[in-house]
C-alpha cells in the first residue's frame, strides 16, 4: 500500500475519532474515489503509487473547483461553500504547487531540449514537463505558459 493511501486512512480514522465528520466524510469518499480507479486501473491487489493517488486528488480538486465557480457564478454561495471546504481538505494531500516562474524555467529549459517551436509541439512539451514535475504544477496554467510561449517563438 502507497505511504499516502495510509496516510489518507490514518487521517480519515482521526477525524471520525476526533469528531470531525466533515473532514471524515470527504476522506472517506476520496478512498472510494482511489478504490474505483484501482479497479478501473486492474490493480486492486497492489494498489495505486503515490504519483496516481495525487493524480486522483488533483482531479477531484479540479471537479470541486468547477463546482464552486458554477455555483458562484449562479449566485448560490450556500452550495459552492462546502465544495471550497472539501476542496481545501483534498488539497492538503497533493505536493505544494510550483510558482508560475519556477514553472516558466522549467518550461523553457524543456522547450529548449525538445526543439520545439511551433504550437503543434505543445502536447510533447507539456508531456516532458509533467514528467519532470508531476502534480506540483497545476495543469490549466501549464498549458497557459506552454501556449503563450510557443505562439511567441
Amino acid at each position: 500500500m502507497a505511504a499516502l493511501s495510509e496516510r489518507i486512512s490514518t487521517e480519515m480514522k482521526a477525524a471520525f475519532l476526533g469528531g470531525n465528520r466533515f473532514r471524515g466524510d470527504v476522506l472517506r469518499n476520496l478512498k472510494a474515489t482511489i478504490l474505483n480507479e484501482e479497479v478501473a486501473k486492474q490493480k486492486r491487489d497492489e494498489g495505486l503509487s503515490d504519483g496516481e493517488i495525487e493524480s486522483v486528488i488533483a482531479r477531484e480538486v479540479k471537479r470541486r473547483t468547477e463546482s464552486a465557480r458554477l455555483y458562484r457564478e449562479n449566485n448560490r454561495p450556500e452550495l459552492a461553500e462546502p465544495e471550497e471546504q472539501e476542496m481545501a481538505v483534498l488539497e492538503e494531500f497533493l505536493p505544494e504547487q510550483m510558482s508560475e516562474g519556477d514553472l516558466r524555467r522549467v518550461v523553457e529549459e524543456k522547450i529548449a531540449n525538445l526543439g520545439a517551436n511551433s504550437p503543434k509541439d505543445m502536447g510533447r512539451v507539456i508531456g516532458a514537463v509533467k514528467a519532470e514535475v508531476g502534480n506540483a504544477a497545476d495543469g490549466a496554467l501549464l498549458a497557459q505558459i506552454v501556449k503563450n510561449a510557443l505562439t511567441n517563438k
